[in-house]
């Protein structure tokens, strides 16, 4: 059996993953995988959408001898807490609850752990390893290198300028500037001191949201002291693919970086024109086997 449940505690919350570990004996190289942004279980899906990038990340790590560990968020499949309640510090708090939960398994080779976010969870792994944790080695899909607030604006462009022509056209013709508006919102989260806020009559993480928008990583990066892949997709719409450069600057030769040209933000290629209105069709199909073998490639050769 390859897998294995595994619950966790971080702080006063007890969180469940999987392990899942290849088919032979002794200590074997192991990688904690952080999913990216929203409720999302362990394998990366979430109630709406199922990216299942996380499980498919795993299975290919498995098939090349190395174990991983993935965890459901707060409040989310079987770990308590509430999701809608968690800041994204609380977050970082669980990423290294689970580190240490991954070094402690039996045949963990505690010389070769290595820590792979994707989406926020390469904010995460970046926070996480810049504040003292240790790992061999640090895996950055989609990342950013830029203030979430920045992030959130150039999301709002890239989702302006993706809607359907019928749509914009309405937008103008009602003189609707989108993008200013989604600016309002995120000024209104920021103007909020609870966790929770209401926003267009719909519940949201605020406290999140304040903590993702006043993050600058630049800072993280620069004291990332260990070997890092860095991997950007070319059709990304809500991770700057651009932000690869600044993250080469900033580490100099401490990274290796890739950027794949047609790749989207769910790991999926996208031949075609970068939009978000064919998530659903590319989820039909598996993660970008270059995006697997750039990050087993790297593994082995660190």
């Amino acid at each position: 059996m390859t897998d294995r449940s595994l619950t966790f505690a971080s702080g006063p919350h007890r969180l469940v993953g999987t392990v899942t570990r290849p088919l032979r004996d002794g200590a074997v190289p192991a990688v904690l995988i952080v999913g990216g942004s929203g409720p999302l279980d362990r394998d990366g899906n979430h109630k709406r959408a199922r990216l299942d990038i996380s499980r498919q990340i795993a299975t290919a790590l498995r098939d090349a001898g190395l174990a991983s560990l993935r965890y459901d968020k707060r409040g989310v499949g079987d770990s308590d807490g509430s999701f809608l309640a968690t800041g994204m510090h609380d977050n970082a708090d669980d990423v290294r609850a689970a580190l240490t939960a991954l070094r402690e398994q039996p045949g963990t080779d505690l010389d070769r752990v290595f820590l792979l976010g994707h989406s926020e969870g390469a904010i995460l792994a970046t926070a996480v390893l810049a504040s003292g944790s240790s790992a061999a080695g640090a895996i950055l899909l989609s990342p950013t290198a830029r203030p979430g607030s920045g992030v959130l604006r150039w999301q709002a462009e890239k989702v302006a300028a993706d809607l359907p022509t019928p749509v914009r056209t309405l937008l103008r013709l009602f003189r609707v500037d989108l993008t200013a508006k989604i600016a309002r919102n995120h000024a209104r989260l920021m103007a909020t001191t609870e966790d929770v806020a209401r926003l267009g009559g719909v519940r949201v993480n605020a406290r999140w949201f304040r903590e993702f928008m006043t993050y600058d990583p630049t800072g993280d990066l620069t004291r990332l002291t260990i070997p890092t892949l860095a991997v950007a997709g070319g059709k990304d719409l809500q991770a700057p693919p651009q932000d690869l450069h600044t993250i080469a600057a900033l580490l100099g030769d401490r990274v290796e970086t890739l950027l794949i040209d047609d790749l989207s933000h769910i790991l999926r290629s996208q031949p075609a024109t970068p939009t978000m209105r064919t998530y659903r069709r590319d989820l039909t199909r598996p993660v970008d086997r270059r995006v697997l073998t750039a990050v087993i490639d790297w593994i082995h050769r660190h």
